[in-house]
């Protein structure tokens, strides 16, 4: 924020969440599971969104994994009338924007790809469980692979014996598999379902029947844990919406209290929370004081003290005392509800790694499957290979090929970072933004709200002319109390504790950056900082002289002027956060440059980043300064972040790598445009961001690394005939399963 005094711009600080950030432009990628073909979260067909448009939304129990998304995308891209598809993976919900008479076309489109579309009628729903699977299939297929194993190498049963357990284990585990590759060859997909089936069919084909048998069984079971694994890294994310609870006490227009469905209360109502009960809905406190435990909002420690006028979240826990408050916010519309929101919408943007793995596996699948094909028909028809061999190799480089380790690595470490960041009241707005964070070179902060608390209090008043000594004060204190800058609200504020007379003020204007102008009994008067006094040509060695003084202390000085010059100063301290100063040593060990951007006089930047040990610090810039100071180290090479609390921060805030929003909690326009929101006004969040951001990025490198290097020993190994397809599972699941709980290691507290 700009730290002049200004108006009627609204800072924002610990109990007054107004306005925020200006909407910033960035880019949306999409998301990535289990297939190397995955489409972007959000999906802009063909036909552009028309005026009779409208959205329906379904649930698609089987559609939790790119894998079904892209057949959905490529399915719903033919059919006329579709025209934007929305894919949230998390929740298994489907957006379709459509100007079709009715969505049947769109259900039996989803259902010729063997996935049921349930229409959502409002909204999207909490997820439904998902049905329940019988155990036997499962254990069937495994007795029936174990035994055709035992029946092989013992020589106990004749062939055609064995090649009937093996059928029988075949069927009763892989029929789904075999269901979802069919659908995907006809689809001309290459996942992993398709190249499993095809090398389990190509082992019967050549009489390998226990080890067809064998491979499908354990496909089987790696794919279940493999699902069990990645519902907990969902359910990192879904389990937040358990916090609020379904019953609120409401108060009834004959005072009587009732309890109520949180989702049927409306605005304005009067909710009472006795001690140890979690709070249902965002309110302002109306009566009563109590403790808050706030840490599943804003990830802070400690409770918070909480009393009338103050806001409280759904959620968070009461405490000590009862409190009542009055609803501000509706249940789908909670600080909570729009964290979830977000924090679901960012799986939608691809870090740059899931992007590269994304466009690596495009090209690689097919890649790997042609040369498949050529390992099983060059040496047979060209070198005098037996075709047994061969064919037998081919298979099991098909099975250990796929994929699906290297392109499941990236989504699940994403999805663990940010719900991990979510619990710490770190609001990350896609998985660019959090494996970005380690990039950063260079951090710039604004001071007011920020460094400081945002609080000023006015601690120095100087009659410049003898008459205004008394009169002074009331002048300056009924222009003050037209603006709501922190400076204004302290020169206001110290005239309400003296009593003081408030003047009518008219023909009022804010001068952004420098100052208000404003008219009393008839005579125009000026409130405004250094540069105002400058630009009307009022200053003077002596002034110059005074205000030196008091800039050198940290101060802020706004005078008061009329036509013939200044009448009056007023001297404004803030205070600095105690976090400030360990979130700036923080920054430095981890080998960051801080520089403080400030519209505050230059002494007063000075005298705050001594205090609290920022690199460097400029003052007096206007947004437009702010902006440029943030080219200027760009210039220099360095990647930049840049954190704010205020709408005059937006400039500098959109132009850096990435934009922290201070104190976000219960600001919709934070939430929704910050690329990483800190819900409370705690700056050492930041630091901990980076270092979530370091880790999400040397995780992400591990398992790429680790399935790259399996995949190369395997496929040598393969190639000269020593690996048997059972290994090629197990070193291609196997991986798959590393890479996902090396991954859901970020969720650990």
């Amino acid at each position: 924020m700009n730290d002049s005094i200004h108006a009627p711009h609204k800072h924002d600080h610990d109990h007054d969440h107004g306005e925020k950030l200006q909407p910033v432009q960035k880019h949306n990628h999409g998301s990535s599971c289990c297939s190397g073909a995955a489409a972007p979260s959000l999906v802009q067909l063909s036909e552009a969104p028309t005026a009779g448009s409208r959205l329906s939304t379904f649930r698609i129990e089987a559609m939790d994994c790119p894998t079904e998304q892209t057949l959905i995308q490529n399915k719903l891209g033919k059919l006329a009338g579709v025209q934007q598809l929305e894919f949230n993976l998390i929740n298994r919900v489907l957006g379709v924007t459509h100007d079709l008479p009715t969505t049947a076309p769109i259900i039996e489109a989803i259902k010729s790809l063997g996935m049921q579309a349930d229409p959502i009628e409002e909204g999207i729903a909490a997820a439904a469980p998902p049905a329940k699977k019988h155990w036997w299939p499962l254990a069937l297929s495994g007795l029936g692979a174990l035994g055709a194993e035992v029946l092989h190498f013992t020589n106990a049963a004749p062939t055609w014996v064995i090649a009937l357990v093996a059928l029988v284990s075949i069927l009763s585990g892989g029929l789904t598999t075999y269901k979802k590759g069919w659908i995907a060859l006809k689809n001309l997909n290459l996942n992993i379902n398709a190249l499993m089936s095809i090398a389990v069919t190509g082992a019967v084909l050549i009489g390998q029947w226990p080890e067809a048998a064998m491979v499908m069984f354990l496909f089987t079971v790696a794919e279940l844990i493999e699902a069990k694994s990645l519902d907990r890294a969902r359910n990192a994310i879904s389990g937040l919406m358990q916090m609020t609870p379904e019953q609120a006490t409401v108060r009834q227009a004959d005072g009587s209290w009732i309890e109520k469905d949180v989702k049927t209360i409306e605005l304005d109502a009067i909710v009472r929370v006795r001690p140890g009960e979690r709070i249902g809905l965002d309110g302002e406190v109306v009566s009563g004081q109590s403790t808050i435990d706030q840490a599943p909002i804003t990830g802070e420690s400690l409770p918070i003290e909480k009393t009338v006028g103050d806001k409280v979240f759904a959620g968070t826990i009461n405490q000590a005392g009862s409190l009542e408050y009055k609803v501000t916010a509706a249940a789908n519309n909670s600080t909570l509800a729009r964290i979830i929101h977000a924090v679901e919408q960012a799986q939608g943007a691809r870090a740059p790694t899931q992007r590269f793995v994304d466009s690596f596996s495009k090209i690689y699948t097919p890649v790997v499957f042609l040369f498949a094909l050529g390992v099983a028909v060059i040496p047979p028809l060209f070198m005098g290979g037996i075709w047994f061999d061969w064919i037998y190799r081919a298979l099991v480089l098909l099975v250990v090929a796929c994929p699906c380790a290297l392109v499941i690595s990236t989504p699940v470490t994403i999805v663990s970072g940010l719900a991990a960041a979510a619990r710490k009241g770190i609001l990350i707005k896609g998985g660019v933004y959090l494996e970005g964070g380690y990039k950063l070179d260079y951090l710039a902060l604004d001071k007011t709200g920020t460094i400081t608390h945002g609080k000023p209090v006015q601690t120095d008043y100087l009659a410049l002319l003898p008459n205004f000594e008394g009169r002074a004060p009331a002048l300056a204190a009924s222009l003050a109390g037209r603006s709501d800058h922190p400076v204004s609200l302290a020169i206001a504020n110290a005239a309400v504790d003296k009593n003081l007379p408030v003047h009518a003020v008219d023909n009022f204007e804010a001068l952004t950056g420098r100052g208000v102008r404003g008219e009393i009994n008839g005579e125009v008067y000026h409130l405004g900082n250094h540069r105002l006094v400058e630009e009307l040509g009022l200053c003077s060695p002596a002034l110059e002289e005074k205000l030196f003084a008091l800039e050198k202390q940290g101060k802020s000085v706004v005078l008061l002027l009329d036509k013939s010059g200044p009448l009056a100063l007023f001297a404004v301290a803030d205070t600095v956060k105690d976090s400030s100063r360990e979130a700036i040593q923080q920054l430095h060990d981890l080998g960051i440059k801080t520089l403080m951007l400030t519209g505050d006089n230059t002494h007063t930047a000075q005298a705050i980043a001594a205090q609290v040990g920022i690199d460097q610090a400029r003052g007096d810039l206007l947004p437009t300064e702010k902006l440029q100071a943030i080219e200027a180290l760009y210039g220099k090479g360095y990647r930049v972040g840049m954190v704010g609390d205020g709408i005059n921060d937006a400039p500098a805030l959109a132009r850096a790598e990435i934009g922290f929003a201070m104190a976000a909690a219960g600001t919709d326009t934070a939430i929704e445009t910050a690329d990483v929101a800190l819900m409370d006004d705690d700056l050492r969040k930041i630091p901990a961001f980076i270092r979530l951001s370091r880790q999400t990025s040397s995780i992400l490198k591990q398992n790429i690394a680790l399935a790259l290097v399996v995949k190369a020993i395997f496929l040598a190994v393969t190639f000269f005939g020593m690996a048997t397809m059972w290994m090629a599972v197990f070193a291609d699941m196997g991986v798959s399963l590393l890479v996902v709980f090396n991954g859901l290691r970020l969720l650990r507290k």
